[in-house]
């Protein structure tokens, strides 16, 4: 009697394991291998530019672009050409800009101006000419990008382009702040006072 009892008990046993077997949830699925040093893609392209911002110069600019691509849409355009320009690729973020709907090339290059304004004002005009002449193709008028092309050139001896960039800043801009009497300075160094 006490081998059936015994038996019985085995089998309630193995019943409730089966239960709790079919009722276990199932393992999670392996994750899917990802290529090696692929970022995916971002949502919007600010996300995308502060991403690949650190590798946005002259020696890993090109290969982060090919590697993690900008979003495909005009504001990954912009910042795409953001990140060349920073990297001194001017040709290249110019290609980006010209591959555009016309009617977003202006706004695009104001994209531009703004990631490469900060480098001016910190005081190094002179890296960010190229950045500063590249909107000005954009954005004529873009008067803070006239004062910086037109000093950068100053400091780089290139008297022709730096009169033509402040002359044309001064009639947009002004005031005799910093920046207006900067340029008047460098203005009538070159005798255009």
């Amino acid at each position: 009697m006490l081998r059936v009892y015994f038996l019985v008990g085995m089998a309630y046993v193995g019943l409730c394991l089966a239960a709790i077997a079919l009722h276990a949830p199932p393992a999670p699925a392996p994750m899917p291998a990802r290529p090696p040093h692929v970022i995916p893609v971002a949502t919007s392209g600010a996300t995308w530019f502060e991403t690949v911002r650190p590798h946005c110069n002259a020696l890993e600019v090109e290969t982060q672009q090919r590697r993690t691509p900008a979003p495909r849409d005009n504001e990954g355009a912009a910042y795409s050409a953001a990140c060349y320009a920073l990297g001194g690729k001017i040709a290249h973020a110019h290609a980006v800009l010209d591959s555009m709907p016309a009617q977003a090339r202006a706004w695009a290059a104001g994209i531009v101006f703004d990631v490469g304004h900060p480098v001016a004002d910190a005081g190094d005009n002179e890296s960010a000419g190229p950045i500063m002449r590249l909107v000005l193709d954009y954005q004529p008028d873009n008067y803070m990008a006239l004062y910086h092309a037109g000093m950068a050139e100053w400091t780089l001896g290139d008297r022709e382009r730096a009169r033509t960039h402040l002359i044309a800043f001064r009639r947009l801009y002004s005031a005799n702040d910093f920046f207006g009497t900067s340029a008047d300075s460098a203005l009538r160094a070159m005798g255009e006072e």
